[in-house]
């Protein structure tokens, strides 16, 4: 980030080709924010978590976690599934925290997003979810604006965002995130500099 542009990593939490949060985060990436830079991890080929292969990570895992760590913040877009995290996100979420001591969400700035085609929760339960995971790997996650998306089939056509208000709602979220991880990198600076 110094003297550059902000890289920001988007994680989509479905492996749906058609994704609606899959397009969410193009829209981020489309909003025109300036001094932010979007990137995609894809964690459709990691395999399924399994301690055993700790000591000698699989490809895949190492470079999800080399993405997550290389990155200025992270964007995480993720619909809910039976009322929490999609088992596709959730598995790389564990890859990402290990081995012990080697979490790659740690000190990371975040925030989520979510779609939904239902009319009422708006992914609110799986985002709580994710905070409280986040929240244990010592992930310093943004709190506002939120945004829990409804009817997304009504506010998605064609692969791209067609609600104004949803886009406006979008390029808001970057550029709280924008300012989010500059204050973290000040703050970290600033603890840096009185040695704590």
């Amino acid at each position: 980030m110094k003297n550059g542009d902000i890289v920001i990593l988007g994680i989509c939490g479905s492996l749906r080709k058609d994704s609606y949060n899959k397009v969410l985060l193009d829209a981020a990436a489309e909003s025109g924010v300036e001094g932010v830079k979007f990137k995609f991890a894809d964690i459709a080929d990691l395999p399924l978590y399994n301690q055993d292969l700790e000591d000698n990570l699989p490809e895949p895992v190492k470079k999800f976690k080399q993405e997550i760590e290389s990155a200025d913040a992270l964007l995480i877009a993720t619909p809910e599934y039976n009322r929490s995290v999609p088992g596709p996100l959730k598995n790389a979420i564990d890859w990402a925290s290990r081995p012990y001591g080697k979490c790659s969400f740690d000190e990371k700035p975040v925030a989520i997003i979510g779609a939904t085609t239902g009319r009422f929760v708006g992914t609110a339960l799986v985002q709580y979810h994710l905070r409280g995971i986040l929240a244990f790997m010592n992930a310093h996650l943004m709190e506002n604006p939120q945004m829990f998306i409804t009817e997304a089939a009504e506010k998605i056509k064609d692969g791209k965002v067609v609600d104004e208000e949803t886009k406006q709602g979008i390029k808001k979220v970057v550029e709280s995130l924008k300012r989010w991880t500059i204050r973290i990198a000040i703050e970290d600076e600033d603890a840096s500099e009185l040695g704590l």
